[in-house]
């Protein structure tokens, strides 16, 4: 399963979902924002304009969500 994190520097929400998907034990990527502009694109076109934005198993969602992280557990 390939788990894309896409993020800005000193995002505390980031921060979080980071921590909670390493508490469950799953790998994910982290994609800066702020140097991937293709990547930037990508999100805006999902219809996001907060970070982060997580990207799983075919769902995608903004903000820190325990329970969306927890179900990919």
């Amino acid at each position: 399963m390939t788990i894309t994190v896409y993020s800005k520097p000193s995002c505390v929400q980031c921060n979080a979902t980071y921590r909670a998907l390493e508490k469950i034990g799953v790998d994910f990527n982290i994609v800066d924002l702020s140097e991937d502009d293709a990547a930037f694109n990508h999100v805006q076109s999902l219809g996001y304009k907060q970070v982060p934005v997580v990207e799983a198993r075919g769902d995608h969602w903004a903000g820190f969500r325990p329970d969306k992280i927890a179900a990919l557990g």
